[in-house]
């Protein structure tokens, strides 16, 4: 079973305006969790595109291009992940298989897209030269279709094709690649919260970490759970510390 081109054009264009307002201030439409929920009311199967964006927002937890660098296109996965998962006989074991080879190849196309956008650049420096405000504006403008259009065709030819053309795509990847792979997606959770944490003042406020590991491992409290408890825990430690200072 595949998609029709309806449905892979319009998460090729959701894939497009993501990355590109990822360049503005709108961020959260990058994330995998957001995208991952809008490409499941698409494609009518929302838990999955919430499973699937949830365990990619895990991954990329703590990284961010950080001086121009590259990294894994999680946005990306998850639409993949999300749209081939809800197709029959797949499910979210196979969407995550498919959504975190395509996350980590899509560095590349990221690379490309980063490269072209200059040329882009240097036809706003020209029109600056000549003076020409018009054109700056129009240089800028168009500045985004690389790296737009670097994920709108995998998205839309991906989604359109069928999953199993992208299937045989990474079989065919050599075998140390795909183990490599693997290893990194196993990998990168951890790492995320290992670079979460270090932003975290956990020396001042380690009681609330304590809580939360206790919590999940041995009170065996699901995530929501453990979240309302967080939110309720900071208003109460607000309250307390707001009266503090009054008294």
């Amino acid at each position: 079973m595949t998609y029709g081109i309806g449905i892979a054009l319009l998460l090729g264009i959701i894939a497009y305006i993501a990355v590109v307002m990822n360049l503005g201030a709108s961020v959260f439409w990058h994330e995998a969790l957001i995208v991952g929920a809008v490409t499941g009311l698409i494609v009518g199967d929302v838990q999955m595109g919430l499973t699937i964006g949830a365990t990619l927002t895990l991954m990329s937890l703590g990284m961010w291009t950080y001086g121009g660098a590259t990294i894994p296109d999680f946005m990306t996965g998850a639409i993949l992940g999300t749209a081939f998962g809800a197709l029959p006989g797949v499910g979210i074991e196979g969407g995550l298989a498919i959504a975190v080879p395509a996350a980590l190849l899509m560095t590349q196309l990221d690379v490309l897209g980063r490269a072209t956008t200059t040329l882009f650049i240097h036809g706003a420096d020209k029109a600056v030269a000549e003076g020409n405000v018009r054109a700056v504006t129009w240089w800028h403008l168009l500045g985004q279709l690389p790296w737009g259009l670097t994920r709108f065709f995998p998205v839309f030819l991906a989604v359109w094709l069928g999953a199993e053309p992208v299937q045989n795509f990474i079989n065919w990847m050599p075998d140390h690649v795909m183990n490599a792979m693997r290893v990194t997606g196993a990998v990168l959770p951890a790492l995320g919260f290992a670079l979460l944490l270090t932003m975290m003042p956990l020396k001042k406020y380690w009681p609330f970490a304590l809580l939360g590991y206790v919590l999940f491992a041995y009170l065996k409290v699901p995530m929501i759970g453990i979240a309302l408890t967080a939110v309720a825990v900071g208003i109460l430690y607000l309250n307390l510390k707001e009266v503090r200072a009054r008294g």
